[in-house]
């Protein structure tokens, strides 16, 4: 049981370790925006929030 607890706590260790090795080596390092609003890829390819989607939809009378 604790060998399982152990192993656990070292796997999550391991991976916020490598979660944040940008912010930790990069001078004014941080993590970047996860909104979808805020990728340019997905901005090429038209996919937009849901909220804006479902505001689009609304006002031409396609919401379900």
């Amino acid at each position: 049981m604790i060998e399982t607890l152990l192993l656990s706590m070292l796997i999550i260790a391991i991976a916020v370790a490598f979660l944040s090795v940008k912010v930790i080596l990069k001078k004014n390092g941080k993590f970047s925006s996860q909104h979808v609003k805020d990728n340019p890829g997905l901005q090429k390819q038209g996919i937009h929030c849901v909220m804006d989607q479902d505001r689009e939809a609304r006002r031409a009378g396609k919401a379900y």
